[in-house]
């Protein structure tokens, strides 16, 4: 299935000058949102990226993660900003164009020793993949991998990513 045609373009979102990739009409296609996560799992599984648990960042991630996870027999675990958890956290800092942003993820999230598998939607710069990459290191597991549906290859995502494969469906 060509999912790339199921992703629409909006220019000058959310500013002048940026084209949106918007996967909302990828994911309100029956068929096109099946082929994404039964094509995401199958890759992940030729790369070797079984998993524990997967990972997904707020908010996209909230919403490819969990299929996938069930699709590879593994738990959820969100990723959130400040203040949504509600028991005690990791916290990890991280640059944005311009400023900076916070992800927190519950200590207890895995259990010792978990593989773990990270999902977004899409990498663009790597600034969240690659600060989710720290909190999964501050619970001492091992990070497996990255999946996601979208990589914008002219922003250098993956040099901001620990050497872990990473397996994407589009690239822009």
């Amino acid at each position: 299935m060509d999912l790339k045609s199921l992703i629409r373009d909006i220019p000058d979102f959310p500013k002048p000058g940026i084209l949106f990739r918007d996967i909302t009409t990828l994911l309100r296609n029956p068929e096109g949102l099946r082929c994404t996560i039964d094509t995401l799992a199958q890759k992940c599984e030729e790369a070797g990226l079984a998993a524990d648990y997967v990972v997904g960042m707020e908010s996209r991630g909230f919403i490819i993660g969990p299929p996938l996870a069930y699709k590879m027999g593994a738990g959820f675990i969100p990723v959130r900003k400040p203040g949504k958890l509600p028991a005690a956290v990791h916290s990890v800092e991280y640059e944005l164009e311009y400023g900076t942003d916070r992800l927190e993820l519950h200590q207890d999230a895995f259990n010792p020793g978990s593989r773990v598998l990270i999902v977004d939607d899409l990498m663009a710069t790597g600034g969240t993949a690659g600060a989710t990459a720290a909190l999964v290191e501050q619970t001492g597991c091992e990070l497996v991998g990255f999946g996601f549906i979208i990589e914008l290859r002219d922003l250098g995502g993956r040099q901001k990513l620990p050497n872990v494969p990473v397996v994407t469906l589009i690239e822009y």
